[in-house]
């Protein structure tokens, strides 16, 4: 297994998808900003933008972003043919998709520290104040966490929408969906929920002060969803669809003269 993790962090050096990554972490901070610009009464400091900036990036950006990239991962195998000659060495599917899974925790880290540091960049542009010490600490702590606890409640998503191939952006729609409708779950909604379940792994304060998650109930539902998504792993793909891919890619011979 180390050898595939390994494997798979040398093949990202020529994946151009790594930036859009971090294009799309740098949106997640424009889209915050450009919010701040309206005239709603609110006074902005660093803190309030990084709380704005958490839900734009675990609701609507993070979870189409990891999605994008763990498919490519896993779709270029299919796509450059390369999926037949990786299987006879023997590296088994579900070894060669837990490899590129685990390389994506990681980068999910990476992810979270970029968007952060694109935060404090934007709150220094935008001279907030508020910038402490103490904050910026726990923000490196916490956004990274936020990434990596987002992604395991992706998982499942990635895991099924890998298994067919280039098939891959049915589970970015998916996952964009999936993390929309987190923005509007409330109540004890919020504790079960995944996408929402874990601002309170994070503990987020959602803009007011002493609000209290039901951290067992979180952690439940995120844990719920990273054994779905092994269990998934476990599950042997259909046979079919391999032998539907080789079919499709032989060229069709003109009839006549």
């Amino acid at each position: 297994m180390f050898r595939v993790i390994k494997t798979e962090f040398l093949k990202l050096r020529r994946y151009f998808i790594l930036w859009i990554g971090v294009s799309l972490m740098l949106l997640t901070v424009l889209v915050t900003l450009f919010t701040s610009l309206a005239e709603d009464g609110m006074v902005w400091d660093f803190l309030f933008l990084y709380e704005q900036v958490i839900k734009n990036f675990a609701t609507l950006i993070f979870p189409m972003c990891i999605t994008l990239i763990t498919g490519y991962m896993i779709s270029r195998e299919y796509t450059d043919d390369t999926l037949k000659n990786i299987v006879v060495i023997p590296i088994s599917f579900r070894k060669l998709m837990a490899g590129k899974l685990a390389v994506s925790s990681v980068l999910s880290l990476i992810m979270g520290m970029v968007c952060f540091l694109f935060t404090v960049a934007g709150a220094f542009i935008m001279g907030y104040d508020g910038i402490l010490f103490k904050h910026v600490l726990a923000g490196m702590v916490q956004m990274p966490l936020l990434a990596l606890f987002e992604y395991m409640v992706i998982i499942p998503i990635i895991v099924l929408t890998g298994r067919e191939g280039s098939n891959f952006f049915a589970g970015v729609i998916a996952a964009f969906v999936y993390g929309f409708i987190g923005m509007f779950a409330g109540g004890e909604l919020q504790y079960i929920y995944p996408v929402s379940a874990v601002l309170g792994l994070i503990n987020y304060r959602g803009y007011e002060e002493g609000v209290q998650w039901n951290i067992p109930l979180c952690a439940l539902s995120v844990s719920v969803m990273l054994l779905a998504g092994i269990i998934f792993l476990f599950i042997k793909p259909r046979e079919e669809t391999a032998e539907k891919r080789r079919k499709e890619k032989r060229a069709v011979h003109k009839k006549g003269w």
